[in-house]
């Protein structure tokens, strides 16, 4: 038996995220405080990887004019508000650290098609 594993599930209470990976497209409401004030603020990017399970962390690439930015989330922050998945990319890794590198046309990940199914 692991003890340390059994203790963080305890502590860690259960997030009804999404299940998403790298190559998608996704927005996160990340609440931010600022001194008395609370809001949320959308950073919508690229997943480049996922690490861990239930003590893990995402990190998520977006473009803000010419300039990269990534920012690297908790999976179990309370502060996460809720995640919106725009796109399923089709990947064949599970870190696409090379999208760094990638400018304009070579910067695209094709998209995953999904069924709509009517009720």
């Amino acid at each position: 038996m692991d003890y340390i594993k059994e203790i963080e599930n305890e502590l860690i209470g259960t997030n009804d995220l999404p299940s998403f990976q790298a190559g998608d497209t996704i927005t996160v409401s990340y609440k931010i405080r600022e001194g008395n004030k609370e809001r949320i603020q959308q950073f919508q990017g690229v997943v480049l990887q996922r690490r861990g399970e239930a003590t893990g962390t995402f990190t998520v690439r977006k473009m803000s004019g010419n300039i990269g930015v990534e920012r690297i989330f908790p999976i179990s922050s309370p502060f996460i508000e809720n995640i919106v998945i725009n796109k399923v990319g089709r990947v064949r890794r599970a870190r696409i650290f090379y999208f760094r590198e990638r400018t304009g046309k070579s910067a695209r990940i094709k998209e995953k098609r999904r069924a709509i199914t009517k009720k």
